[in-house]
């Protein structure tokens, strides 16, 4: 049941592409994939934003990535588990190494030199993709009760990714606090000069 590395995907048709989104294709990838999404469709004069491109070159990965997942698989019938395979296939492509427990530089931010510990997709990174591409299942007509992006097993798993990354790399993953604007004084408008006659 492995799944067939990007470079090889076909271009076989089933249900994903009634929920594609239907936005000029870009030749960059997303986050980590060796290869650029395998179809193109003609420009439009519609300038997305970076985030809009993104989440739609990731809504195309994960559709080759069930079309060439042995058997096929049907957008309707993915699941988390389906997700959290998809996020495991994903790390071989990560950049970002990951010190196992032996290693001597475990839990050090800084390593002063190379070790042969793994590289992996970084916390960060998973989690920004699961958030696009949950997005997108819903603006291409999927419910948010069957959202397999919003499964309870990928956000333990995404929880689990981040702990373990933070305490590998010494990083702490806190979550931001929003600076909130400071409250507007209210200013004292001097008294408008009375009526002269």
């Amino acid at each position: 049941m492995d799944p067939i590395p990007v470079q090889e995907m076909d271009s076989s048709i089933t249900e994903i592409n009634s929920f594609a989104i239907s936005t000029p294709q870009n030749p960059n990838s997303m986050v980590g994939s060796p290869s650029g999404s395998s179809s193109s469709i003609s420009p439009s004069s519609t300038t997305l934003s970076r985030y809009e491109n993104q989440k739609r070159r990731d809504w195309n990965t994960f559709g080759q990535y069930l079309r060439n997942h042995r058997p096929p698989l049907s957008l309707s019938r993915c699941s988390g588990a389906h997700v959290l395979e998809f996020l495991r296939y994903l790390d071989q492509f990560g950049k970002t190494k990951v010190h196992t427990q032996l290693c001597p530089f475990y839990g050090h931010p800084n390593p002063p030199a190379p070790c042969p510990c793994p590289l992996r997709q970084a916390w960060g990174s998973l989690d920004a993709l699961i958030g696009r591409l949950r997005a997108a299942y819903e603006e291409n007509g999927g419910k948010p009760e069957t959202n397999p992006f919003g499964a309870r097993a990928v956000r333990l798993y995404l929880r689990e990714v981040r702990d373990s990354q933070s305490k590998a790399r010494g990083i702490s993953y806190e979550k931001k606090k929003r600076k909130r604007p400071p409250p507007q004084q209210q200013q004292q408008q001097p008294a408008p000069p009375p009526n002269q006659i």
